[in-house]
């Protein structure tokens, strides 16, 4: 076990280098993207760091103009089946940018079949969805809008749409060069926006970039413990507090699928389209999670780890929601983990941690203050559609 002083030693540094460099620019430029974070190797065990700026890709880089057409995309319905799911429903800046269920809304018709993850500091992930299998903010954009229990959208209808609207077709012309809008440069407008909905003054940041007094004492335990006796930082580890490996934990099924007809239904779905035998098919009884990716037995029940950053507002816990408030996450791993259908799958490092009363405050206390101000935003107004004119169509 890493003790404390070997995990902050290279964050103090790094975050002096970031001080020093005088632009996000050069700060970027001098601080070591940490393991896990904007596809780093995610193997190697990354000291606990400020969050410095977030990776921007080559392909998709910034402009304010693309940020604000984002924006407006990000809240518009219109880009999904119809008009009733557009990113905001399933990430609502005011319940945390994700939903306060244990699982997220569905399209019409339908419902979900796991938690909805927030989007705030979504932009380091290298893997996007609880079992990865996005590798980018532009390619998860597709994959919600366009999923049969999410947005549920044709790509040629959501792009037809945005050409009724001149706003839109203004817009992307101006940010893309597009003659119409197309729906690729969407995801990536979408992309661009949630690359701002990022956090890095948080009390521990400050804390490791020196200010000794923005974490209480009690905090400061808490801190002991999460890289010591509670083996937090064993998979919460890097500027991300993830390192976007894959386990399983033990986490109970949904109860959900007990007694909701349409969760059932859902959860059937869900093991015929991503892949099942027919075993498994008829048998699973909970969610195989990293398996559909893999089709190895040995990763049935297996999730990526998340961020521990922003879970203030992010309640209810676990890629299934079945745990409520940080005191119960800390009891669950305090207590070994729990037990699932899988649970011949659970991770080695999950062992009782024998933590007293006041150990567990203490943890608790400095889960909290991984997450600063909650960030609200106004909602952007929207463009309305307008009759595409003889002339434009024959253009």
């Amino acid at each position: 076990m890493k003790d404390l002083s070997s995990y902050l030693k290279g964050s103090i540094a790094a975050a002096a280098l970031i001080a020093a460099a005088g632009s996000s620019a050069l700060a970027a430029e001098s601080m070591k993207i940490p393991a896990g974070v904007g596809g780093a190797d995610p193997d190697v065990d990354a000291p606990l760091e400020a969050l410095g700026p977030p990776p921007i890709p080559l392909d998709n880089p910034q402009t304010e103009a693309k940020v604000e057409l984002g924006k407006m995309l990000f809240f518009d319905p219109r880009l999904g089946g119809n008009p009733s799911t557009p990113c905001s429903a399933c990430h609502n800046p005011d319940v945390g940018w994700d939903v306060e269920a244990p699982i997220s809304f569905g399209y019409p018709g339908t419902t979900h079949w796991r938690n909805s993850q927030t989007i705030v500091n979504s932009a380091y992930y290298s893997k996007l969805f609880w079992a990865g299998s996005s590798k980018s903010l532009e390619s998860q954009a597709k994959s919600a809008a366009s999923g049969a229990v999410a947005g549920n959208g044709e790509a040629d209808m959501m792009e037809a749409r945005l050409a009724f609207i001149p706003e839109y077709v203004k817009r992307f012309n101006e940010v893309f060069g597009d003659k119409w809008p197309r729906i690729g440069n969407a995801w990536n407008a979408i992309a661009a926006f949630e690359r701002t909905i990022v956090q890095t003054d948080t009390p521990f940041d400050n804390y490791l970039r020196g200010d000794e007094d923005a974490l209480t004492e009690e905090q400061k335990r808490g801190l002991e413990l999460f890289t010591g006796k509670a083996q937090c930082s064993e998979c919460h580890n890097g500027a991300l507090l993830s390192d976007e490996k894959y386990y399983n934990t033990g986490v109970p099924r949904y109860d959900g699928w007990e007694d909701d007809a349409l969760a059932q239904i859902t959860f059937r779905y869900e093991l015929y389209a991503k892949g099942s035998t027919e075993e498994g098919y008829r048998h699973t009884k909970d969610d195989p999670g990293f398996y559909f990716r893999t089709k190895e037995k040995s990763d049935k029940g297996k999730f990526r780890t998340p961020s521990l950053r922003y879970t203030l507002y992010t309640e209810p816990y676990m890629h299934n929601g079945m745990l409520e408030t940080l005191e119960d996450v800390v009891e669950f791993y305090n207590q070994g983990g729990g037990e699932n259908e899988f649970s011949e799958n659970k991770s080695p490092l999950i062992q009782p941690l024998g933590l007293t009363e006041q150990e567990k405050a203490d943890l608790v206390a400095f889960l909290k203050s991984l997450s600063g101000e909650e960030i609200l935003i106004e909602e952007p107004d929207l463009p309305d559609y307008q009759p595409l004119s003889a002339v434009a169509a024959e253009e």
